[in-house]
C-alpha cells in the first residue's frame, strides 16, 4: 500500500479492488502523508469520499455503503479534481 511512503505524486495513486461489494474500512496507521479516499462502486459510480486522512491515526474510516472499490490519492486531490458523489471514475484497473 501506501504505508511508510513520505510523498506521492499529483495524479499518482493506489486502487483497492475488493472483488465483491461491500461496506470498505481503511486507516492510516503507517501511512506518513494526508491521502483522500475516494470510494467507487462497481460500475464506477463515485459513492462518497473521505478527504485529507489524517497520517498514522488508527482511526477507522469507512465507506458509507456497500463499495468495490476505494482509489487512495494524495490529500487535497478530491477538491483539485472536483470529485463529488455520483460522478464516474474510469481506468483499466476498474472490472468491465
Amino acid at each position: 500500500g501506501l504505508m511508510y511512503r513520505t510523498e506521492l505524486g499529483k495524479g499518482h495513486g493506489m486502487i483497492f479492488n475488493f472483488g465483491d461489494d461491500r461496506t470498505a474500512s481503511m486507516w492510516m496507521a503507517n501511512t506518513l502523508i494526508p491521502l483522500d479516499m475516494v470510494f467507487i462502486e462497481a460500475d464506477g459510480t463515485v459513492a462518497g469520499y473521505h478527504e485529507n486522512a489524517e497520517p498514522q491515526s488508527k482511526r477507522i474510516i469507512s465507506s458509507e455503503t456497500p463499495v468495490r472499490y476505494v482509489l487512495e490519492l494524495g490529500g487535497g486531490e478530491v477538491q483539485a479534481y472536483r470529485l463529488k458523489p455520483g460522478d464516474t471514475v474510469t481506468g483499466p484497473a476498474l472490472e468491465k
